[in-house]
């Protein structure tokens, strides 16, 4: 682990060191753009009374001034980029010293009907959402979240190849994410599709080739003019002929200019993204054919966005006072820009969806690289097609603080039942989580805390968390009937994994047990494959039964009037129980 300690830790400096000197080159750069605006306006001054001197003195000023400007925002923008750097860098050595309690919950894809997603811990404080996700665009964030919860066994060593090859260029991807959280977005993503997809064209057709002729016949007129060919009051007249032309379509115009001012800045940083992508060559199969996604036969996708990005750029710059009324009026611009912008909603507007959904993957799976990148000490499961499911050897829960967490090896066959008992602490549930989590990173294609691990795939469906809904009117017994309800549904459709943690807690004792007998009876009988933790030692007699039943416990020992785990997964059925202990060292009984 410390070789990603020390990279991470090179990188911050070497970003500091080129954030440094474009820092000074900004200052410079300001400094220059005072000169130049200081020095036009004393030649004014000096040749105040000249008009043709001083429209001439303005105008290459202008020029000039936009110039500066653009450099001077390239500049800014590489200074925001290597801040971004920086604190990537910063956040994952924070993550590696397990502070990551600061990053985003993922609140919002909490499913309580999900198959798994409420018992495992997989989106909330302390969650593995919030341990691995790095996305930086909202899209982003939702595919992957999509992902966590997706329970699907395809193309699994896909997966694997796709995020080895991600983990093995952290640069890159690095640069990839810094990008992307410079996208500032004012418009969701599926508001600027849908708004796309139901534009309707204002422009005439005529205005493809008008504002070229009008543009050279301004120039020509501005010629005369300086030839003292034409007087003040024609070139006036001209310049008013201009702005009748505009002001024909300006509500429309202005109406285009306020929504396309929104979604600028998402389809500048967007090509930038593009660009990141057909720049890298890929090998794994599943990288190379998002990649492909991108590819236009007639022109790269990252020029047909910087097009786009330009044309959304120089309309924007209308509200500028010259350029909304002296240029326009002598190009008929907003004109030209609105006619070339609807050209391209037209010929490249049904594409934005696929580029958008392949930023967001490439943005999620980058995620999931430098997870890999970060746990070079996990395993790859090797996927099987032999009676086991899943067989783990030194087996742990990733958000457990490795230095204190307690390694288990466990082998569950198909159509294997284990029946798991234990002293309250004693580690029943972190268990089924490890063992809940394991089969849901392997199916992602992610690495698993493990040294070795071979999985047979299966989807997963759990009930260890049920709770009762107010809202609903729901007692906690009605709740928890419905999950039962559903995965005896969902079992008969599919293959699952089923994970239950104490099963009808909501009733008493004697029901309890006949009702949790009967229920794993049916489990047994439907060929199911899983794990059940439980108090109820009565339960464990079902492996005389049957031979798919296996009872395992976690033991707790009193010792020294002070109570120890091992947190070992042992064979057998546990003895020793510790809430009449508990209650008296906490003094609640005597």
């Amino acid at each position: 682990m410390q070789d990603r300690f020390l990279f991470y830790t090179e990188q911050i400096q070497k970003h500091k060191t080129a954030l440094s000197l474009i820092k000074k080159r900004l200052f410079a750069s300001s400094m220059i753009r005072l000169a130049v605006f200081t020095s036009a306006a004393i030649g004014v001054y000096v040749l105040f009374g000249n008009t043709q001197m001083v429209l001439g003195i303005v105008l290459v000023t202008f020029v000039l001034f936009l110039f500066l400007v653009s450099r001077h925002t390239d500049l800014q923008y590489q200074r925001n980029k290597l801040q971004a750097l920086i604190q990537l860098n910063e956040t994952e050595i924070e993550v590696l010293n397990r502070n990551f309690h600061q990053l985003p919950e993922g609140n919002e894809f909490k499913d309580s009907g999900h198959f798994y997603s409420q018992d495992i811990d997989l989106f909330g404080r302390g969650s593995f959402y919030q341990y691995c996700n790095r996305t930086a665009l909202q899209q982003g964030s939702e595919t992957l979240a999509e992902i966590l919860t997706g329970n699907t066994l395809d193309n699994i060593l896909q997966k694997q190849e796709a995020l080895q090859e991600l983990s093995q260029i952290p640069e890159w991807r690095q640069n990839f994410s810094a990008i992307a959280t410079l996208v500032r977005t004012e418009t969701k993503y599926a508001t600027i599709i849908k708004w796309i997809q139901n534009y309707r064209p204002f422009i005439p057709d005529i205005m493809k080739i008008l504002p070229t002729i009008f543009s050279v016949l301004s120039l020509i007129v501005w010629v005369l003019y300086f030839l003292d060919t034409v007087s003040g009051w024609f070139l006036f007249g001209w310049f008013v002929l201009g702005l009748g032309i505009t002001g024909r379509f300006l509500s429309s115009i202005n109406k285009l200019s306020a929504n396309t001012s929104k979604i600028q800045g998402t389809f500048q940083q967007y090509q930038k993204l593009i660009t990141e992508l057909e720049q890298m060559e890929f090998t794994s199969e599943l990288l190379s054919e998002k990649k492909g996604s991108i590819i236009e036969k007639t022109d790269k996708a990252s020029k047909i966005l910087k097009k786009f990005s330009r044309l959304l750029n120089a309309l924007d710059q209308r509200n500028n006072v010259i350029i909304g009324v002296v240029v326009n009026a002598f190009m008929l611009r907003d004109l030209q820009l609105s006619y070339a912008i609807e050209e391209w909603f037209r010929l490249h507007g049904s594409k934005v969806k696929g580029w958008f959904q392949t930023i967001a993957f490439f943005d999620a799976y980058n995620s999931l690289g430098n997870f890999v990148f970060n746990h070079p000490s996990y395993s790859f499961p090797s996927l099987s097609e032999e009676e086991i499911i899943l067989e783990s050897e030194k087996a742990g829960h990733p958000l457990l603080d490795p230095d204190k967490g307690v390694l288990n090896d466990f082998k569950i066959g198909k159509e294997q039942f284990f029946i798991v008992t234990g002293a309250n602490m004693a580690g029943k549930s972190t268990f089924l989580r490890t063992v809940s989590l394991q089969i849901v990173m392997a199916n992602m294609g992610l690495p698993v805390y493990a040294s070795k691990v071979r999985y047979s795939p299966i989807k997963l469906i759990t009930s260890m968390r049920t709770t009762d809904s107010l809202t609903d009117e729901e007692s906690y017994f009605f709740s928890e009937l419905k999950r039962l309800k559903f995965i005896v549904d969902e079992i008969r459709k599919d293959r699952y994994f089923i994970v239950l943690d104490e099963i009808l807690k909501g009733t008493n004792s004697s029901d309890k047990a006949k009702g949790s007998r009967k229920f794993v009876e049916k489990l047994v009988r439907s060929r199911s494959t899983g794990i059940i933790a439980t108090h109820d030692l009565s339960l464990c007699d079902a492996a005389k039964e049957f031979d798919q039943i296996h009872n395992y416990y976690f033991d707790a020992e009193i010792i020294d009037n002070e109570l120890h785990f091992d947190y070992r997964l042992k064979a057998g059925i546990c003895q020793n129980m510790n809430a009449s202990f508990l209650l008296k060292k906490m003094e609640i009984v005597e």
